[in-house]
């Protein structure tokens, strides 16, 4: 049980920002605001299916015509898009909990199966589960991501920061968190941008 007085002296398991419980209630609340908003993020999608007049919607540097719909748009609307994120970590959660997995047919109904179960069972997910820092992440990037296409805002500008060990590591200004693939070192959304910026190459 967590008391409303306890000391704030564990790293949050998302952000690593100390924390009274393993997930604190910031990081919770952003998570079931994703889970909650991506079954209307996905139908959506439907409507950007058709290019607009902005860039990155399928033209290409050639003579030949555009693509007839929005490419990204159609990546999230598939199989494997916003289905793959929320359906694999809905049944990942299943199977650890020894429950049913049920044999939806369409991608739309397995969305919405999944974000309910998700959302449902959202203690568990952030008492108990190993990934949560990984779920949080997916879930906040592929909403992020519904939400740039449907309303045509550019992705957040990307810089280059110098992990401890020399390797440079891109984050946002909204990064949650980033890991160095190469030493492992885990920062959370402070500590990433307290990074120094990395040294530019030249080419």
């Amino acid at each position: 049980m967590i008391y409303d007085d306890a000391p704030e002296t564990e790293p949050c398991a998302v952000c690593d920002r100390a924390a009274r419980e393993r997930v604190h209630r910031g990081c919770r609340e952003r998570i079931d605001a994703d889970l909650r908003e991506l079954p209307d993020l996905y139908r959506q999608l439907g409507d950007a299916l058709t290019p607009g007049r902005r860039g990155g919607d399928g033209r290409t540097g050639t003579r030949s015509a555009p693509l007839p719909c929005n490419v990204d748009a159609l990546d999230l609307l598939g199989r494997g898009g916003v289905e793959g994120v929320v359906g694999g970590w809905a049944r990942d959660l299943c199977e650890r909990e020894g429950w049913d997995v049920p044999q939806y047919q369409s991608v739309v109904a397995i969305v919405d199966w999944a974000c309910a179960t998700l959302a449902l069972n959202l203690g568990i997910i952030c008492d108990e589960h190993p990934a949560v820092r990984e779920i949080a992440d997916e879930l906040r990037q592929v909403a992020g991501q519904a939400r740039r296409i449907i309303t045509g805002e550019k992705p957040p500008r990307r810089i280059g920061v110098s992990c401890t060990c020399g390797r440079t590591l891109k984050v946002t200004l909204d990064t949650a968190g980033v890991r160095c693939p190469d030493c492992s070192a885990q920062y959370g959304h402070s500590e990433a941008l307290r990074l120094p910026l990395a040294e530019r190459r030249a080419a």
